[in-house]
């Protein structure tokens, strides 16, 4: 697929090549879908299997601002300590050389951004069990830049795609056969469609406002961070800021951009950010807060 291909030419290629499998044999033509049908109904996927109650490596356990906080040790070729955290909860990744005590300073040096993750990491989950798994029926809510647009689902030999933006409708055309999984994949392509082609709007906007260049762009899925940026000027968004609205979408993209001229989160960073978006404070809170209220999606 070339760049020069527009977006919706882009998608109408993956259509026809994802789901290619999915079109009825020309020996057996599908019967036409009745005119007054109902909508048509997915493949759901088969449960999640059980999790394994005997875990890979022995947990342990450090203090942490008075907490006692649990982790999962791994050891690797790496030179550094990483920590990782994700609904599974903190991990550590370590050098087979470095002593346990050794590790478990390293945590207490990092004791607030892991006492921070783990609280967004309950509420997350407290969020999920509050408003159950997402359906993926006719009628759907998908949140989309701070509101919801609806999921609507409609029989066709092939899959197709189509957003009214206006009404606020997704409509994807349903093979038959078609599995949830493959409804979900495509709905999220088409999310990252979207955040790539608005993503980019709103770097070129603000890197003209702050007088900065980068040199690249990319979309990222991490778990916990919403953006990053290299000192060679490459930068990354998580794709899943276009569940959120308009405003933070853009205090993110202000605050890596601000990373071309300042490497760290000095003062004179948070300047860069306030010349460019003067409520960087409160529009971080904001973010925060949905991060933590919102049920995942996929």
């Amino acid at each position: 697929m070339t760049a020069s291909k527009s977006y919706g030419q882009q998608l109408e290629l993956f259509a026809q090549d994802f789901f290619a499998a999915l079109e009825p044999s020309s020996a057996e033509p599908a019967a036409p879908a009745p005119v007054f049908s109902a909508p048509p109904r997915v493949q759901p996927s088969p449960p999640d299997p059980e999790p394994d109650a005997t875990p890979a490596a022995p947990l342990r356990s450090v203090l942490l601002a008075g907490q006692q906080v649990d982790y999962l040790l791994q050891r690797s070729k790496r030179r550094t300590i990483g920590f990782t955290i994700d609904d599974d909860g903190l991990r550590v990744t370590a050098p087979r050389r470095v002593s346990l005590a050794d590790i478990d300073q390293a945590l207490r040096s990092k004791q607030r951004w892991i006492l921070d993750k783990l609280g967004e990491r309950q509420a997350r989950q407290a969020a999920r069990a509050r408003h159950g798994k997402l359906e993926w029926v006719d009628g759907a809510r998908l949140p989309f830049l701070g509101d919801h647009i609806t999921l609507r689902l409609e029989h066709a030999p092939k899959s197709r795609c189509h957003f009214a933006r206006e009404e606020g409708l997704l409509t994807i055309g349903v093979a038959p056969g078609l599995a949830e999984w493959q409804l979900k994949e495509r709905v999220r392509l088409w999310f990252v469609e979207e955040a790539r082609a608005l993503f980019g709007q709103r770097l070129d906007h603000y890197a003209a406002r702050l007088g900065v260049q980068y040199r690249a762009f990319a979309l990222t899925s991490a778990g916990t961070r919403w953006g990053s940026c290299t000192a060679h000027g490459h930068i990354r968004l998580n794709w899943k800021l276009i569940h959120h609205p308009l405003s933070l979408i853009d205090y993110v993209v202000a605050h890596e951009l601000a990373h071309l001229l300042e490497m760290n989160h000095s003062p004179r960073f948070w300047a860069a950010v306030e010349s460019i978006y003067p409520d960087y404070e409160g529009a971080r809170a904001a973010l925060r807060q949905r991060a933590q209220e919102m049920p995942p999606v996929f």
